[in-house]
Parts: C-alpha cells; sequence; structure tokens
C-alpha cells in the first residue's frame, strides 16, 4: 500500500484473517527523522525483537531462499535442542528467525 511517500506491506497468511504482519520502514508520518534514523540504526543492529515463522523443513526453504538469490542470512540452518532454526535479515534491516520445531 502506498499513501505519499508513505508505504506499507501486510502479509497474512492465506485463511488466515486474525493474523496479519505489518511491514513498514521508519520515517514520516509516523515518525521525525531523527527517530527513524534512530530506529533504523537499531533495527540494523538486530537490537530490536524480530520475527520468528515456522516451517516443516528448514534445510529445504533454506535451499528454495538462496536459490531465489536472498542471500542476507545471519546463520544457516542449525540443529538445536528445540529443533532446527535459522536467521536471515529482509532488506531493511530486520531480523527474521525461521523455526521447524523438534519432535
Amino acid at each position: 500500500m502506498k499513501q505519499g511517500d508513505y508505504r506499507w506491506l501486510t502479509v497474512r497468511a492465506p485463511g488466515d484473517h486474525a493474523t496479519e504482519i505489518s511491514l513498514e520502514q521508519p520515517g514520516p508520518p509516523l515518525h521525525d527523522e531523527a527517530t527513524a534514523e534512530q530506529l533504523r540504526e537499531l533495527v540494523s543492529k538486530g537490537a530490536l525483537g524480530g520475527l520468528v515463522f515456522t516451517t516443516e523443513d528448514a534445510r529445504a526453504l533454506y535451499d528454495t531462499l538462496r536459490e531465489r538469490g536472498v542471500t542476507d542470512f545471519t546463520q544457516e540452518p542449525t540443529e538445536h535442542f528445540y529443533g532446527v532454526d535459522m536467521g536471515v535479515r529482509d532488506p531493511f534491516g530486520n531480523a527474521i528467525r525461521i523455526l521447524q520445531q523438534g519432535t
């Protein structure tokens, strides 16, 4: 969506109208430029909380994302006691974790 210079993207899972994620770049009209710059710096450092998605197969998803040109991975799929997870950043620097829950 775009409203003047302000734009955002709303993401929903098909059939799920109760949960949505709104992605936006810090700046006017929500923030003055000084605040927006501080927020962008914090996001780029990974200091703000990120998103966590789940998947059935983290390694297969990693391969698919790489094939589609995603390069900003912060962690390749890694085995943990709770399952397999990986990290990636979106184009604005937001941290995203993707988890394949263990059994």
